[in-house]
């Protein structure tokens, strides 16, 4: 009993926001609060089902979301370290919790008592005098609910529950074993020489690397896509082979962290439990609660932009080919050649060169004087850094974020570097929601993997990273922003096709001339980047769009492939190379030389993340996000009027209404492709 009266996740955090004390906070807490966590909200929707009143918004739906908030203070709290700092402790944790977790989400979305004053609420829908946002509730929660299976029968609900527990094992298991072999594949080299082409920031980064592996020379850590961005400007072709081999390997080999037969058995159960709550495949059931309705539409899309991606990337590969023929010992393009002589023709086309930009983007100074400073002149949000707040890692900082009147918005979180302990990627999540029904307010985390430089050294960031830190920021401004009663639509819980607009239109002020001129400033001179560098960079954005176009739709489409199965097909699928294979094949984007951004085994946003069936997200979301940019475009650009309509009508409901109408109503009408087909090259 005194260990449980010790455990400080039992008790509201005394620091600033609800900011979880993590230095209190030890791994064998996690446990015991959760049950008592779990008992606790199974307690309250106890409370709400045992009444005998008739159902109302208050004592029904405001009661439901006044739940777990412990659950949700705790759960929160462990899940931001699970994916940031996964220590072998809190590994052992999240094994343990993910079938109790999807246990307990299952008591209360399955509750035939609590399904029935939901259903009664819907049935009265147009007779009851409700805000706006109750009325969505209502409508949402109970569509919720029924989409996860709460009509079902209790035979039925037994067997969806068995699928639950077991499918979250197995996600998470996908998840460990990518972790462990991304790791031992960290490429080792001795010499030097090898790594021809890296800058010292580069080099001193694979030190330190190998010395905290204890091992001599340089390792070059994977990241989570394919490719790797050193393969640029290495020069020597057997390294880039080397690494390029490692990462499309990963948890592919063989041994205790081949993933093969962990995707199988998860295909096949996400199938089954389709066919159990009414859907022809999993496809089929998740997208007919997001945006897109149906796996056709998401298909007919796909394959819209498929055939002239693939064609663009067919020329880029033939332009590259001629640069390899003039080579000294000419050779066939291969995946692993790409980035290196696309880097070759944008300097003879563009005189560009990545690699050289890197002194003009320092990290702290994109962060303080970009990201921040756009941020600032759209909305009028300021950051101070608080010091004397600690998050979860020391890597991570902490900063306050004040509206333009000194009003408090909430706290961010930025942990910039890669470490063995966090998963590859990067993301968003929140440690605290906002909720005016709680009285909470929001603290986000923006999580990247940048390779750290050695003590002393400059961490200088490529352009791409450059683009994710800026992207990853417009998921925290979503969650900043949304200002809402209910918790279940707080920050991003929005539908899965459509939280990724925020963040990519968060893209634009990358090269906005107001922006950039403040942040790409050379690290020693303090030179900003020269006026014909930035028109050569404007000049070159629809440059290789054919590679990046094919990439991401031949991951998007291989989920697609995986997740459009009924369970018989699902059943005689055995072989994951040769489906994914025979899929890309479907598509005509099959090219050696231009691999899927995830192959099967290593795809965590959909086989461990929460993506599944649905990452062409990103793509469907760029149609609203292109038409967007246009928006900004033809009403000025960077201005707090416009920052202020953006923010108002469309971050700050968050999940409070219908995405799409949240849309209408920023833009005036419905988005147009046309600017999406503009920017990646497709017009033709």
């Amino acid at each position: 009993m005194s260990d449980v009266s010790a455990n400080p996740l039992l008790s509201p955090s005394p620091l600033p926001y609800g900011l979880p004390d993590y230095a209190t906070i030890e791994p064998e807490h996690y446990l015991p609060a959760f049950e008592i966590a779990f008992a606790e909200q199974l307690a309250e929707v106890d409370a709400i089902t045992r009444q005998r009143s008739m159902p109302t918004v208050e004592n029904t739906l405001d009661a439901l979301e006044r739940s777990g908030a412990l659950l949700d203070r705790v759960a929160r709290t462990f899940y931001t370290v699970s994916s940031a700092d996964a220590t072998p402790e809190i590994q052992e944790v999240d094994e343990t919790l993910a079938p109790l977790m999807s246990a307990h989400q299952d008591a209360i979305q399955l509750d035939a008592a609590l399904y029935g004053r939901v259903r009664t609420l819907h049935e009265q829908l147009d007779d009851l005098p409700l805000t706006p946002e109750q009325r969505y509730l209502v409508q949402r929660t109970f569509r919720e609910m029924t989409h996860a299976g709460a009509a079902l029968d209790d035979e039925a609900k037994a067997r969806l529950t068995e699928l639950n527990q077991r499918l979250s094992s197995l996600t998470t298991t996908f998840e460990r074993n990518l972790l462990a072999d991304t790791n031992e594949l960290a490429v080792i080299f001795a010499d030097e020489a090898e790594l021809a082409g890296l800058g010292e920031g580069e080099l001193s980064a694979a030190r330190h690397a190998a010395a905290d592996r204890g091992v001599q020379g340089y390792a070059i850590t994977l990241p989570l896509f394919t490719g790797h961005p050193y393969l640029a400007t290495l020069t020597d072709r057997a390294t880039r082979e080397r690494i390029m081999t490692a990462s499309r390997s990963r948890a592919a080999r063989g041994g205790v962290n081949d993933n093969s037969a962990v995707l199988l058995e998860i295909v096949r159960l996400r199938a089954e439990r389709a066919e159990l709550l009414g859907y022809p495949s999993h496809a089929a059931y998740v997208t007919a609660d997001e945006t897109a309705g149906s796996p056709d539409a998401v298909h007919g899309m796909l394959r819209r932009l498929a055939a002239p991606a693939a064609r663009n990337a067919e020329a880029e590969r033939e332009e590259l080919q001629h640069m390899a023929d003039a080579e000294p010992e000419p050779f066939t393009v291969g995946a692993h050649d790409w980035a290196y002589l696309t880097e070759k023709v944008r300097q003879a086309r563009y005189d560009l060169d990545s690699a050289a930009l890197r002194p003009w983007f320092e990290a702290e100074r994109v962060l303080k004087d970009g990201v921040f400073r756009a941020a600032t002149a759209l909305y009028g949000i300021t950051f101070a850094e608080r010091g004397d707040l600690s998050a979860y890692h020391p890597g991570a900082r902490v900063f306050e974020v004040s509206n333009e009147d000194g009003s408090p918005v909430g706290l961010y979180v930025l942990d910039l570097y890669t470490r063995d302990s966090k998963r590859g990627g990067a993301w968003m999540n929140s440690i605290v929601s906002q909720s005016a029904l709680r009285g909470t307010l929001p603290i986000v985390v923006n999580n990247l993997n940048v390779a750290a430089p050695g003590t002393g050294m400059p961490t200088l960031l490529t352009l791409d990273e450059v683009t994710t830190l800026f992207h990853e920021f417009g998921h925290a401004l979503h969650g900043l922003f949304a200002t809402v009663t209910y918790p279940r639509f707080a920050g991003t819980n929005v539908f899965r096709d459509f939280v990724e607009f925020p963040s990519q239109v968060n893209e634009m002020w990358i090269l906005w001339p107001d922006v950039l001129a403040e942040y790409a400033r050379h690290v020693e001179t303090g030179e900003p980047l020269p006026a014909d560098v930035v028109e050569r960079l404007r000049g070159s954005e629809v440059f290789n769009q054919g590679f990046a176009t094919s990439e991401y739709l031949a991951a998007s489409w291989l989920d697609q492939a995986w997740h459009s199965l009924s369970p018989a097909q699902a059943a005689a699928v055995e072989d994951v190379a040769a489906f994914e294979a025979a899929a890309l094949a479907d598509i005509g984007l099959d090219s050696p030389a231009v691999p899927t951004r995830y192959s099967s085994t290593y795809f965590a946003h959909v086989f461990s993340g929460g993506y599944s069936a649905g990452y062409y997200s990103y793509i469907w979301s760029e149609v609203l996000d292109a038409d967007t940019v246009e928006w900004f475009r033809e009403n000025g650009g960077l201005t707090r009027t416009n920052g202020e309509r953006f923010r108002r009508r469309l971050l700050g409901v968050g999940g409070s209404k219908d995405p799409l109408e949240a849309y209408r109503d920023f833009r005036g009408r419905d988005a147009d492709i046309r600017p999406l087909l503009e920017r990646r090259g497709l017009t033709a």
